[in-house]
């Protein structure tokens, strides 16, 4: 079973930066198209940012401009640069394949506040 580890968030100001990196188990990570989404308190699990196979990106209209996908096929990683951070961004984020099949990681709190 392939097991997503997410890491990288914590307390931030309006304004600063997190960069979140997902480790995945899997021997055929590279190629997987990836995603990086969030669920915020009492709101549905989105998606944020995709990357695929092929290092193609896309962006949620809310993040783009400020955060960035990447991924390491060696390592078996996709990393969140997450840029001018808002309050609205506060959720749990999690890593999955684009189209989530694989079992949900434990997720990373970004909490965004002054």
């Amino acid at each position: 079973q392939v097991q997503l580890v997410e890491s990288g968030g914590g307390l931030v100001q309006p304004g600063g930066s997190l960069r979140l990196s997902c480790a995945a188990s899997a021997t055929a990570f590279r190629f997987y198209n990836m995603g990086w989404f969030r669920q915020a308190p009492g709101k549905q699990r989105e998606l944020v940012a995709g990357i695929t196979s092929g290092g193609s990106t896309s962006y949620a209209d809310s993040v783009k401009g400020r955060f960035t996908i990447s991924r390491d096929n060696t390592k078996k990683t996709v990393d969140l640069q997450m840029n001018n951070l808002k309050p609205e961004d506060t959720a749990v984020y999690y890593c999955n394949t684009r189209t989530p099949v694989l079992t949900w990681g434990q997720g990373t709190q970004v909490t965004v506040s002054s």
